[in-house]
C-alpha cells in the first residue's frame, strides 16, 4: 500500500481490483436483478450518487442526471442544492433520495428535510462526512458552516420526517450501530472521495458492518464503482445496492439517455456476474464467492 502514499480513491480502486471471483455454473441460471426498497420496485442496485452542482458539466446537469436515473428505473441521489432545484429533479419522476449537509443550524436541516419530503423524494438523509475540515476545525462548504452531530441530534433528523432517513459517509462498525441506535433506516458507507487520507476502503469495511449490523438497516456503498463487475463484489459482500458518481458524470453532457445507457450496460455485467456464480436474485447473495488475495 505505500506506493499510493494517501490516496485514499487509488487505495479503493487497488482493494477492490484485489477482490477475486469464484464461478458457479452448474444448477445456475440467468439472473434477475430487480431490487425492492422502501416498498418499491426498481430494475437495478445500481444506484446514481449524491453529487451536487452538475451545472458545469451539462446544462441543466442536475435534472439530466435525474432523468437519466429516471429512463434506467434506478434510485437517484441528489446533494448540496437549494428547493427550486430539488423540486425540478423530483419533477422528472426519478425516486429521489435527497442528501443534506451537517449544517450547523439544525432548524435549517430540519425545513430541508422536511422540504424534501413534502416534495416526494422516496427518503432523505445526511452527509456526515463533511463535519470537519482538514484542520480539524468544522468545515464550511459554499460559505455555510457545518458541525458534527451527536446521536441525539441524528434522532432528532429521525424524527422529524415520516419518509425514510439515511445517514452517508459510515466507515466503521462504531458509526454504523449508532445508526442502527438512532433509527435510521439506511446507511452509505463512503469515503467522500478521499476526504481523508488513508481512508480504509469502504469495501473492506462492509462485511464486519454487514455482520454488526445484523439485517437492522439497509447499507448502500459508493466511492470508485466503475462497472457491474465492481457492483457485484459489493453486493455479494452484503451491499444491498451501489450508488454510482464520478463515471456517469461525463456522459451528462451526452444527454440523460447516455446516463441511462450505461447504467443499464452496468446492470447487465452484473447480470453476467450473477449468473456466472449460481446468484439468480439479489436475495441470493453469497459472500463465498469473493477470494481476497494480498493486498
Amino acid at each position: 500500500m505505500g506506493m499510493f502514499k494517501n490516496n485514499s480513491d487509488e487505495i479503493t480502486r487497488a482493494y477492490m481490483d484485489s477482490l477475486l471471483v469464484e464461478s458457479r455454473y452448474i444448477d445456475s441460471e440467468t439472473a434477475d436483478s430487480k431490487m425492492e426498497l422502501f416498498g418499491e420496485t426498481f430494475e437495478t442496485p445500481i444506484m446514481t450518487a449524491a453529487l451536487s452542482h452538475l451545472n458545469g458539466t451539462s446544462e441543466n446537469g442536475m435534472t439530466v442526471y435525474a432523468e437519466g436515473a429516471k429512463i434506467a428505473n434506478a434510485v437517484h441521489w441528489v446533494g448540496m442544492g437549494d428547493d427550486a432545484e430539488l423540486e425540478a429533479v423530483v419533477a422528472t419522476g426519478a425516486r429521489t433520495i435527497k442528501i443534506v449537509k451537517p449544517l450547523a443550524d439544525n432548524d435549517e436541516i430540519i425545513r430541508e428535510l422536511k422540504h424534501a419530503e413534502n416534495t416526494g423524494c422516496l427518503a432523505v438523509g445526511m452527509d456526515i462526512d463533511h463535519s470537519f475540515s482538514s484542520d480539524g476545525n468544522y468545515d464550511n462548504v459554499a460559505g455555510i458552516p457545518m458541525k458534527s452531530k451527536s446521536m441525539e441530534e441524528l434522532r432528532e433528523f429521525v424524527k422529524a420526517v415520516s419518509i425514510p432517513f439515511i445517514v452517508k459517509g459510515v466507515l466503521s462498525s462504531v458509526d454504523a450501530l449508532k445508526c442502527v441506535d438512532v433509527g435510521a433506516a439506511g446507511i452509505q458507507i463512503s469515503h467522500h472521495h478521499g476526504i481523508m487520507p488513508y481512508s480504509v476502503p469502504p469495501l473492506m469495511v462492509l462485511p464486519e458492518i454487514k455482520k454488526v449490523t445484523e439485517g437492522k438497516i439497509k447499507i448502500f456503498i459508493d466511492c470508485g464503482f466503475e462497472s457491474g463487475v465492481d457492483v457485484f463484489k459489493a453486493l455479494a459482500l452484503g451491499a444491498d445496492a451501489v450508488s454510482v458518481g464520478r463515471h456517469l458524470m461525463p456522459l451528462l453532457k451526452n444527454g440523460p439517455k447516455a446516463v441511462a445507457d450505461r447504467i443499464v450496460e452496468m446492470n447487465c455485467e452484473l447480470r453476467g456476474m450473477m449468473s456466472r456464480t449460481g446468484i439468480t436474485s439479489l436475495s441470493k447473495m453469497d459472500a463465498g464467492v469473493i477470494h481476497h488475495t494480498a493486498f
